[in-house]
Parts: structure tokens; C-alpha cells; sequence
């Protein structure tokens, strides 16, 4: 900005199309919801009138190919672990991942008398942002989609040449 500032009238904004990009992705996420426990209902909760994402910009959708983001709530097994990562290689780049409550961050309380669970989805998948609780509240998930938020304001798209 250095070089460029006071050049221009002040009614024109210079800024870097990575701020723009990164503005525009953050507040537009649309996760693919994949309810597999009791954190499911939360979940729907949170997209309810009370709590409202809408008005974050979060839209959830049912398919792969319309989301960035994949919001996992709840118990993974080992049989679903396999679609989830299906799933998961369906969506566009970026794409983010959201595990949501005790059960999908470690197994929760079956991890120690299910050989069938998964102990934590980021076994299988890159998390980015771990929401704790059993189940977790609303008000965590909105606060999660938030911490995701400020994760893709820090990207960069561009990528230095080497």
C-alpha cells in the first residue's frame, strides 16, 4: 500500500484481490451437512429462526458440488468414513471441514467399546476447526463458522512463483 497510497482520488479503494476474494468466500459459506448423531439436531437448530445462520451467509446445501465447506456432526464409523471422504473429494477447492461434537472430534464415549468408530475424523479428513461438546450448543457452531471465517480471511490465493 505504500507505494500506491495518496496517488489517487479519495474516493477510490486500493486493496489486494486476495482481501476481496477472501471477503467474498468468508461471508458466503456453504457447508454440506452431514448429520450422523443427536449433534444433528443441533445443528438444525442452529439453521432454525432462533439462531438464524442465514443472516452469517451460510447456506446449507445438500450436495457436494454446491459446498466449500463439509460440517461433520457426530458418530463416524468406519462404513461411513468411506462415503465421507467420497464426499469430500466431490467439492470444489477450497474446501473447508467443520467436526462438530465429541463423537466426530474423538470417537466420543464409544471410542473405547467401538471397534467399528473412528477415533476423530481428522483420521480420514483434514479438520480445520474442531467445535467441542456432547452435544455442543448452537452458540458453538455459530461461534465455529466464525473461527472459519477468520481462517479464510488469512489465505492467500495467489501463489508466489518459486
Amino acid at each position: 500500500m505504500g507505494l500506491i497510497e495518496g496517488r489517487f482520488e479519495p474516493n477510490i479503494i486500493v486493496t489486494s484481490t486476495d482481501a476481496i476474494f477472501n471477503w467474498a468466500r468468508s461471508r458466503s459459506i456453504w457447508p454440506l451437512t452431514f448429520g450422523l448423531a443427536c449433534c444433528a439436531i443441533e445443528m438444525m437448530a442452529t439453521n432454525a429462526s432462533r439462531f438464524d445462520l442465514d443472516r452469517f451467509g451460510i447456506f446449507p446445501r445438500p450436495t457436494p458440488r454446491q459446498s466449500d465447506c463439509l460440517l461433520i456432526s457426530g458418530t463416524v464409523t468406519a462404513k461411513m468414513g468411506e462415503r465421507l471422504v467420497t464426499l469430500y473429494e466431490q467439492m470444489s477447492e477450497p474446501r473447508y471441514v467443520i467436526s462438530m461434537g465429541s463423537c466426530a472430534n474423538s470417537g466420543g464415549p464409544y471410542c473405547d467399546h467401538g471397534y467399528h468408530v473412528i477415533k476423530g475424523v481428522d483420521q480420514i479428513l483434514p479438520v480445520d476447526v474442531y467445535i467441542p461438546g456432547c452435544p455442543p450448543r448452537p452458540e458453538a457452531l455459530i461461534d465455529g463458522f466464525l473461527k472459519l471465517r477468520d481462517l479464510i480471511m488469512k489465505e492467500t490465493i495467489a501463489k508466489p512463483s518459486a
